[in-house]
């Protein structure tokens, strides 16, 4: 039978899949399909990423990033709770080692205040060592709201969840989308292995979120370039080390985070991660390479701005990539009796950065509509902790947009 679903969603990450979560849970009649490329939802960005449950500490207040991560993770902790998904609300202090990180300390402080952050303290440096007995500061944040959490485990709840609210409804894995046909009644998205009808259509594609939008005849001016972010973790021996989760006062002129340390719901302890510019976008290995990806990427002008702008930490960034020894050096800004014995390579991310061509990356959540289509161009972090907030907003959006109704 020819089955013409109500929704098509491709990408199968955690926002891609709370779409259709959300979607269907308002909508239980309605016949969605998540069509992923790859053989297992939430295999790059999701699956890749520290695994943390971000408070919204940093954010500007406003935006949707801090709005949606709020909203957004107290909605994730209790599905977490509900579903049996493997998670820790452990707490996590913010540590100042020099007192020249005091200012944006009070400044992230404020912030967080902003925002809602429930039961954030000032900590003297005394207090910081109570929490994390290892840990260099000189004084801190604490934020008790922040988290860990299975992703990968609460992305394939969510698809269990859209099967069982619609047994009509298809995951479809292992299929790439080549092209989107335009219908009079409804678009078919053709895959490598087959034709699919909908009537509405939502991308959430991640690193390949503005390939697809130009597939779907989107006027889009930004380039998604990917960034690579290696780990390490600590050995056995250095495990104690580390309680919960470490994090640096972030540097306001640098587009990451910086380099912290996380428990992670199986016991292990990552250190990481840094950002270097990836020659391959969906490329683990320090020496992946694609032609396509370098050339899209090195031909646009976004990327050498970017360069440009952050040339010192860039050089640094990739002189730690290829140096354990640079790598301990930062990890020893935060515990300083860790040793070369006590860490060893972990694995790696890969994160999608919509740049302008003027090198800007702080972009906030954006998401991008049309008659039949939605398209989430822009979801850095925290979009993982901010899934289901997001998801919500695609789904009203859909009703306001497409007429969706029962």
């Amino acid at each position: 039978m020819d089955t013409t679903y109500d929704v098509a969603v491709i990408g199968g990450g955690i926002v891609g899949t709370a779409s259709a979560y959300k979607i269907q849970k308002k909508f239980s009649d309605k016949k969605i399909i998540l069509i992923e490329k790859e053989k297992h939802l939430a295999d790059h960005q999701t699956g890749n990423n520290s695994g943390v449950i971000h408070s919204g500490l940093y954010y500007k207040p406003g935006s949707k990033k801090a709005i949606n991560c709020v909203r957004g993770r107290k909605e994730l902790v209790s599905f977490a709770r509900e579903h049996n998904i493997p998670h820790d609300v452990c707490g996590k202090v913010v540590v100042a080692t020099d007192e020249k990180e005091l200012p944006n300390l009070d400044k992230i402080f404020n912030i967080g205040q902003q925002n809602g952050i429930e039961g954030i303290e000032k900590i003297d440096g005394h207090q910081v060592r109570e929490i994390e007995p290892h840990c260099a500061g000189i004084k801190g944040i604490w934020v008790p709201v922040t988290g860990i959490i299975d992703y990968r485990a609460a992305t394939e709840k969510m698809a269990e969840l859209v099967i069982k609210i619609q047994e009509k409804s298809k995951i479809v894995l292992g299929e790439k989308v080549e092209e989107i046909e335009d219908g009079s009644e409804c678009n078919t998205v053709i895959t490598s292995k087959g034709k699919y009808k909908a009537k509405h259509l939502i991308f959430c594609g991640g690193l390949q979120a503005d390939r697809l939008a130009r597939k779907d005849k989107v006027d889009l001016d930004e380039k998604v370039v990917g960034f690579r972010g290696d780990y390490y973790e600590l050995t056995d021996q250095a495990k104690h080390k580390v309680r919960n989760l470490i994090y640096p006062v972030p540097n306001p002129d640098f587009p990451f985070l910086g380099v912290h340390f996380t428990r992670m719901t199986n016991g292990e302890v990552e250190c990481g991660p840094n950002a270097v510019f990836t020659f391959k976008r969906e490329g683990y290995g320090k020496t992946d390479f694609d032609l396509k990806d370098t050339i899209d990427a090195l031909s646009y002008k976004g990327t050498w701005n970017l360069f440009m702008k952050n040339m010192s930490f860039g050089i640094n960034e990739y002189r730690r990539a290829f140096s354990k020894k640079l790598f301990l050096k930062t990890l020893q800004r935060l515990i300083p009796d860790l040793t070369m014995d006590d860490i060893k390579e972990g694995r790696s991310g890969v994160r999608a950065l919509l740049l302008k061509d003027n090198g800007d990356t702080k972009d906030d959540f954006r998401i991008m509509y049309n008659d039949r289509s939605i398209h989430v161009l822009n979801a850095p972090s925290p979009a993982a902790t901010a899934a289901l907030a997001i998801g919500e907003d695609v789904s009203q959006m859909a009703i306001d947009h497409f007429g969706l109704k029962d």
